[in-house]
């Protein structure tokens, strides 16, 4: 309570002793005048000296020393006045210091004072209010039209209007349906409704934020650590350059006008007000960011690793297909799989158990579960025992049979995920997903590269055919398949050695690399998961281009609070140099030193609002060379639409050897130009051009371009080994799409260019 108020109170001290003394002054009091003066100083020196005691204690260096060295000289010297205006600029300092802060940690102080307190309780046809603590899973819950949702539950109701924006940053409201999952910490803004606890106040969402943004509300940058080690040789500096002028002049007031303007409050303040507004700016977006130490590393990150499931893609799967090896009925196969999926939070068995819902399936409770995180789940249903997840999981040690082949091949084909599923020890069937690639990931990771990031890596523990496509439809530059939760440890450790590394996750197998890396990036409001809670930073937005907001804020947070520290040291030490040759006297000097002050309390809080970018021109030379490249590659675009008209009609052992070679002037020409593209020309062109992204339709047409290849080169592959296993009337389907995209994609991009060149 007490460092609530001395701010304040020093602020009214300060002004009402200088005050009181100019009063005694001009009434030719001049004794009195010194008396106030000095009192007022002096309370201030000693505030000052229990501060540098304490930080001694810590063995922690201050800058503020050199505050306090000037009241000294000047009541020392009997400057009086000085010593006043000095303990009042200090004062004042302190009292901006604390409002900007309060400015800063707005949302973040919005977040927090939100948190519900209590929760109608619906029981038996009575309704109680309790606190939010005492709240259990399973208990009916009422929510009124303005309050917010205490706990993560499900939807009763046949519809609820919510508004997102705590958590989001969102500001239109959002309609959810009976049965969809509710976050705790959003606002119902329509009619009351009802749902059904699934967490504790303690476990559910709305309290890991709040606990997050507890820890960045307390958090002390590592700027400001560096600051106070910058006392190690200013204070020394200042030191000798107030004794040089005394030595050399001769006047005392030499000394103490340097020592005034060099009184540090540009280091003091720039940093904390800097950090802190930044972390407030990443709040009002949807992303909380723990700790100044955290914001710091994030600025400085030059690579990315990426989990797949939840990450690059939407997370959500849905059950495509239901496969069976044999004559088993897929109804029951999938409520066999579905009744052990109820054991776990992973998204495959939640959409599994959806599923089996939305088929009007009774499942059975699972009993002796084991689940390996990235793997699979075993145990018994109804005294079956039951595996499902990967082939190698569930099919242990055993030869992989002739019809699981077969489905690897089509879900790669299709770039589909599955489980397989055994029953008592027999292979049984397979459930295959869909997962889509998330609208936002490419633009995403484009607009890494273009801030960059040397390298982006994809983690996931699925089969390399499948992860591929994904890989190749978002624009990785590698993919690392097939890991586990310590293989992807293991990955995020090499990185870190390399340069600093950022890993995104989220799920509760990934929490190990989130806390592996320097800094670890959770998807999603569950503050609750091992990922939020392994995470430096939050995305309460289930956004991955946020990331790219995260990483503009940081990086212009630490710009800010460096340009700060050099910016308003400079100043003060120019001040000190112009007072050292007398130019500066030591009244006016710390009226000088406060407009310091004002300037870096401003730019500091520049940290609060959005940047500007800037548009740069084209050359001429660039758009010829690439035309050029276009010329050269008309000989394998040729080959391509030839072999696109009459593939199916070719004899089978020259189809085979043309489309072998075909596959390879594919890859060695046309994937390496439009590589080479994507990395340089178009960054390159965006920056000439107005908008975030505006050659994204281009870079689309990339990606599928690669991944049209990819699966030819797997077909050409299949074909050659066994004609059977790939029809050429299919490979010819691919051609044509090919041979389509490819055309139309060169016309777009040599209008581009004679556009460009007419600018």
């Amino acid at each position: 309570m007490l460092g609530k108020w001395l701010d304040p109170a020093l602020l009214l001290l300060t002004t009402l002793t200088l005050l009181a003394g100019a009063i005694a002054h001009f009434a030719q009091k001049s004794d009195w005048a010194s008396i106030f003066w000095a009192a007022g100083s002096l309370v201030m020196a000693l505030v000052l000296l229990v501060e540098i005691a304490r930080r001694l204690a810590r063995r922690e260096a201050g800058v503020d020393l050199i505050a306090l060295l000037s009241i000294a000289a000047a009541l020392f010297f009997e400057q009086t006045l000085v010593a006043a205006v000095i303990a009042l600029m200090l004062a004042s300092g302190r009292i901006l210091e604390f409002f900007t802060k309060q400015r800063a940690e707005r949302e973040l102080r919005a977040l927090v004072d939100r948190a519900p307190r209590f929760a109608w309780l619906q029981e038996s046809g009575d309704l109680r209010q309790i606190p939010v603590e005492q709240i259990q899973p399973q208990q009916t819950l009422l929510v009124r039209l303005g309050e917010v949702i205490p706990v993560d539950g499900r939807l009763l109701s046949s519809t609820a209007v919510l508004d997102e924006s705590a958590l989001s940053g969102e500001s239109l409201p959002v309609t959810r349906r009976e049965g969809e999952p509710l976050s705790s910490g959003v606002t119902n803004v329509g009619a009351p409704i009802l749902l059904t606890a699934t967490r504790t106040a303690a476990q559910s969402t709305y309290a890991g934020v709040v606990r997050l943004a507890e820890t960045a509300r307390r958090s002390r940058a590592p700027f400001v650590r560096l600051a106070d080690r910058y006392a190690l040789f200013f204070i020394p500096l200042t030191l000798l350059i107030a004794g040089i002028a005394w030595y050399l002049s001769g006047d005392s007031l030499r000394a103490l006008a340097v020592l005034v303007v060099a009184t540090p409050c540009p280091l003091i303040l720039a940093v904390p007000i800097a950090i802190m507004s930044g972390i407030s700016r990443a709040a009002r977006r949807g992303i909380l960011i723990k700790d100044g130490v955290t914001l710091e590393a994030l600025a400085g990150v030059k690579q990315v690793f990426l989990d797949k499931t939840g990450t690059l893609t939407s997370g959500h799967a849905r059950l495509q297909s239901i496969e069976t090896n044999g004559t088993d009925d897929p109804q029951r196969l999938l409520g066999l799989a579905a009744s052990l999926a109820q054991a776990s939070t992973h998204p495959i068995s939640q959409a599994i158990v959806a599923a089996a819902y939305q088929r009007g399936l009774s499942l059975s409770v699972p009993q002796d579960v084991e689940e390996s995180p990235g793997a699979g789940l075993c145990g018994l249903i109804d005294g079956l025992r039951v595996r499902f997840g990967t082939l190698s999981f569930v099919h242990k040690e055993t030869p992989v049979p002739g019809w699981a082949t077969t489905m690897l091949r089509h879900m790669d084909y299709l770039a589909c995920s599955g489980s397989f599923i055994e029953v008592d020890g027999a292979l049984a069937g397979l459930l295959i997903f869909s997962d889509t690639l998330r609208r936002e990931t490419p633009l995403t990771l484009r607009r890494l590269r273009n801030r960059g990031i040397e390298r982006i890596v994809m983690l996931t523990g699925d089969r390399l055919e499948t992860a591929e496509m994904i890989a190749l439809s978002a624009g990785i530059d590698e993919l690392r398949a097939g890991l586990t939760p310590e293989d992807k440890v293991r990955a995020v450790q090499e990185g870190c050695l390399r340069a600093s590394t950022l890993m995104v996750g989220d799920g509760i197998n990934d929490a190990p690399a989130l806390a592996a890396a320097n800094v670890g990036v959770a998807m999603g409001a569950s503050g609750a998961t091992a990922s939020a809670q392994a995470a430096g930073v939050v995305l309460l937005v289930d956004r991955l281009d946020r990331l790219v907001e995260a990483l503009d804020i940081a990086r212009r947070t630490r710009h800010i609070a460096r340009q700060g520290v050099l910016v308003g040291m400079g100043m003060s030490l120019l001040a000190m140099v112009v007072a050292a040759f007398g130019y500066l006297p030591p009244l006016i000097g710390a009226i000088a030193q406060e407009g310091i002050d004002v300037v870096i309390i401003i730019n500091a809080l520049r940290a609060l609002m959005p940047s500007r970018g800037l548009r740069h021109k084209l050359a001429g030379e660039h758009i010829d060379r690439l035309q050029d490249e276009h010329n050269q590659l008309s000989t394998v675009r040729n080959d391509l639409h030839q072999m696109a008209n009459d593939f199916a009609l070719r004899p089978l052992e020259q189809a085979q050897a043309d489309l072998g070679e075909l596959v390879k002037k594919l890859q060695v020409s046309l994937v390496c130009h439009e590589r080479e593209d994507e990395k340089n020309l178009y960054p390159l062109l965006t920056r000439s051009m107005q908008g975030e992204d505006p050659l994204s339709a281009l870079s689309h047409a990339h990606r599928e371009i690669f991944r049209l290849i990819h699966l030819l080169a797997r077909m050409s592959a299949d074909f050659s080994t066994d004609p059977a296993t790939a029809c050429a009337d299919e490979i010819q389907h691919q051609l044509i799409r090919l041979d389509t995209l490819v055309q139309l994609h060169f016309e777009q991009e040599e209008e581009l260019f004679r556009y460009l060149d007419r600018r």
